[in-house]
Order: C-alpha cells, then sequence, then structure tokens
C-alpha cells in the first residue's frame, strides 16, 4: 500500500511547532520500502493553507510535535491522518518508526488555544 508522509522541518529535523516550520520533509512509503526524501517550502502561513498544500501534494499523514486543534481537524478534513508529539528527529527515521509501528507519539508539543499558548501551531 502506497501512503505518503509529510512531516514539519526546522534545520532538517522535526519541529516542536507547527506552524514554524521552514519545510516539509514528504516521503513516499510503498509498504515498508521508502523512496526519496524530499522536503517541499510551504505556503504563506494561513489558517487552512497548510492541509490544502498538502493534501493537493498527495500527502496521507503527517507527523509533528504539535498543533493547534483547529489544524488537526483541518488535516482530518483533507483525509490526512494526524500523528502528534514526536521530537526534534530525523524525519526518514520517523516515518521508518511508523512504519514498524514503533512510532512513540506523546502528547502534542502545542497548547494552542489555550492560556499562555504559543503562537503559529496552527495550520
Amino acid at each position: 500500500m502506497k501512503r505518503v508522509f509529510a512531516i514539519p522541518t526546522l534545520a532538517g529535523k522535526a519541529c516542536a511547532h507547527f506552524g514554524h516550520c521552514q519545510s516539509f520533509a514528504v516521503v513516499e512509503a510503498d509498504g515498508d520500502q521508502l523512496g526519496e526524501l524530499k522536503f517541499l517550502d510551504p505556503p504563506v502561513h494561513q489558517p487552512g493553507s497548510y492541509p490544502r498544500f498538502l493534501a493537493d501534494n498527495g500527502v496521507d499523514i503527517i507527523i509533528a510535535g504539535g498543533m493547534g486543534v483547529m489544524a488537526q481537524n483541518l488535516f482530518r478534513e483533507n483525509q490526512i491522518e494526524v500523528h502528534l508529539g514526536v521530537g526534534e528527529e530525523e524525519p526518514r527515521e520517523l516515518v521508518e518508526r511508523y512504519l514498524r509501528d514503533e512510532l512513540q507519539a506523546g502528547g502534542n508539543l502545542c497548547n494552542h488555544g489555550e492560556p499562555d499558548h504559543e503562537p503559529n501551531c496552527g495550520a
């Protein structure tokens, strides 16, 4: 089964705050075989722009440190599965662990929408 993964990155590693990413690492997996890792520059960050952008690029699954509830809902509306709580790690390793069913996602690293929230965690 082919699936396309996206990981928001900062300096080549998964970034804790979704809205702060410099690029998205994108990789296709066919079964447990990974294709080439590519980096896509995101559009201007506005509500809803990242989910649409990634859906238009065929992404099925996003693995991120954290994002706001609105962003999570927008990804799901675009049929993109959301996994949160990963640390600043290599994107390819995160996808490999997902494929082995070993991805240790933790709590959402973004408390967007709560008092004293970190800005720019949204979609």
